[in-house]
This record gives C-alpha cells, sequence and structure tokens, in this order.
C-alpha cells in the first residue's frame, strides 16, 4: 500500500475539500481524486460520501482514519531516523562474561573503535546472572552472556558454541588404567562460578558419575570460580580438573603441558547468546551488529574444536 496516498487521505479528511488538499499537497484535485480512488479499491470500502452534496466521510472512512494517521505518523518518524546524522557517538555500556574476555573481546572492542570513535565504552566484566540482572534494571545496553534472556522485551541472539573438555595437568592422573572416572572424582574439580550455568550443569554431571561409579557424592568436591584466569593456574598448578572450554588452553595443550581427559560424559557445550532491549537506542543496535561482526571473525580463525560461530 502506498503510505502517499494514506497521507492524502489523512489530509483530505483535515481539510474536507479536494481543492485545499490538492494546494497542501502540491497536486491537481484531478490527482487527489484518483489517489482516494485507488485506496478506496486497495481498502475496499468506499471513503468519501458521494451522494452528500457537501463533502462527508463514509462510517467506514471515520472508523479507519485514526489507524490511517498512526500509519502515517509511523512513516514519518521511520523517515525521521533515516535521515538522523549517521554518526554514533554517547556512552555503551557492555557487560561480558570472562569467557568472552578470553578470547574475542579485544577484537570487538577494536572494531567498535575502528567503526565509531566518538563512541564511549563502559565494560563490566561478571557473571551471567548479574549481567542479566543489570540489562533488566538498563544498568548495562548489551551483555553478552551464557544463555539468552527470557523477556518479550529483550532481543536475545546467539553468538558461538564454546564445546567444554575435562582438562588436567600432564601426569595428574593416570588415564591408561580403567577406573578413570573414579580417579577424576577422587580430585578437586573446577568449573564456572556458583549458580552459573555451566557450574550447575557440571553438578549434575558429577553427581551422575558418582552414582555409576558408586563413589559417595559428599566424597566428590566441586570449586567454583568465576575466574577463567585462576582456574587454568590451579589445573597448572595441579590442583584438580577443569571442566573449562579448551580454547582457553590451546597453547598448554599443543606444548603437552596440559591433555584432555577422554572422561565420558563430556560438559556440555557452553552456548554465549547477546542480549539487550528491543526498544534500544540506535548505538546499541549499531553496536550489537559489531558483536556479530566480531564473533564470526574470530570464529573463522580459530580450529573448530575450540569455537563455533552461530552467525
Amino acid at each position: 500500500m502506498n503510505t502517499r496516498f494514506l497521507e492524502t487521505f489523512v489530509t483530505l479528511a483535515q481539510l474536507r475539500s479536494f481543492r485545499a488538499t490538492a494546494r497542501a499537497l502540491h497536486a491537481t484535485p484531478a490527482a487527489i481524486s484518483l489517489r482516494i480512488k485507488t485506496l478506496e479499491e486497495e481498502l475496499q470500502t468506499e471513503l468519501i460520501d458521494r451522494t452528500s452534496k457537501d463533502f462527508r466521510l463514509t462510517a467506514n472512512a471515520e472508523y479507519l482514519l485514526a489507524h490511517a494517521k498512526a500509519v502515517v505518523d509511523a512513516t514519518r518518524r521511520l523517515m525521521a531516523a533515516a535521515q538522523k546524522d549517521s554518526a554514533i557517538r554517547g556512552r555503551l555500556r557492555v557487560g561480558v562474561i570472562e569467557s568472552v574476555v578470553h578470547s574475542w573481546l579485544a577484537q570487538y572492542i577494536r572494531e567498535l573503535n575502528t567503526m565509531y570513535p566518538e563512541l564511549e565504552v563502559d565494560l563490566t566484566v561478571d557473571m551471567s546472572n548479574v549481567l542479566e540482572r543489570r540489562l533488566r534494571a538498563r544498568e548495562l545496553d548489551l551483555v553478552i552472556q551464557v544463555e539468552g534472556v527470557e523477556s518479550s522485551d529483550i532481543v536475545s541472539e546467539a553468538l558461538a558454541v564454546y564445546p567444554l573438555h575435562w582438562i588436567a595437568r600432564k601426569g595428574l592422573i593416570d588415564t591408561r588404567k580403567e577406573g578413570l572416572n573414579q580417579r577424576l572424582l577422587a580430585l578437586p574439580i573446577l568449573t564456572f562460578g556458583r549458580g552459573t550455568a555451566p557450574q550447575r550443569m557440571i553438578e549434575e554431571i558429577v553427581s551422575k558419575m558418582a552414582n555409576l561409579a558408586m563413589v559417595p557424592l559428599e566424597q566428590t568436591r566441586i570449586t567454583c570460580s568465576p575466574s577463567v584466569a585462576a582456574i587454568v593456574q590451579l589445573v597448572k598448578d595441579g590442583y584438580g580438573v577443569a571442566a573449562i572450554p579448551s580454547l582457553f588452553v590451546v597453547d598448554a595443550l599443543k606444548n603437552g603441558e596440559f591433555i584432555e581427559l577422554p572422561v565420558q560424559p563430556e560438559p556440555p557445550a557452553i552456548i554465549v547468546s547477546m542480549c539487550f532491549h528491543s526498544n534500544a537506542e540506535m548505538l546499541v543496535h549499531a553496536a550489537a551488529n559489531a558483536a556479530r561482526q566480531s564473533c564470526a571473525g574470530y570464529c573463522a580463525q580459530i580450529d573448530p574444536r575450540y569455537i563455533k560461530s552461530l552467525g
């Protein structure tokens, strides 16, 4: 439907004259009449009462007038938004989990600085549940966290999958003998912060493993930390076994300092998502687009065994 015809209808309803409407819209009365007839055909209803000597809208026209005004107003707002200064400027409050810090955050920040040099970025690093709470409170504009947010007011988009594995320092645990699961359960198991989705999944897996291995659950130890760097250091020190993405220890795996334990079941992968309010400002949408590009670009350079783009 041609929105110009709707605008003609709204103007005609206000001025109640074909000639006055023609002058206001810089057209001829014949052109105005043709637009109204075309609109009537599209709507399959009469808008002008042609049986009356005076100008009069039909009952259907009176009913449809408010809807037509809404469409015309929305179109004008759209045009105004499209014609705004294209420069993205202002303060952007971004929240990310530490998994992003140890992967593609640097690439993302560089991308923002290059594309939008007038944008000021305030960065928060925290656990997903904290980031989600602050996003809902509008204390953050855009968050990148584990899983999406269940809300009709918030856009959630999965960006990447981080496969998890059981990681240990070489020589910490003998993988050649039977009973590997029992030996793993005898060591502290390192994972992400308490209350996070990965931590809850590890709790479930350890409980099932202990049940199958006939190991009392109270004898198992799960050590939680929101810091990836702390977990990696504890693995390096031989403190225990970590359920983390191999992406964070690629170099240590390649030089033989760390190994991936062939323990089943493997921890489920982490899905990292981007979330922001659906009615966010243009700068947030611009930053979201840059996040998609940065994440996909990073993933394209990394072995898909370690991270996979969902974009």
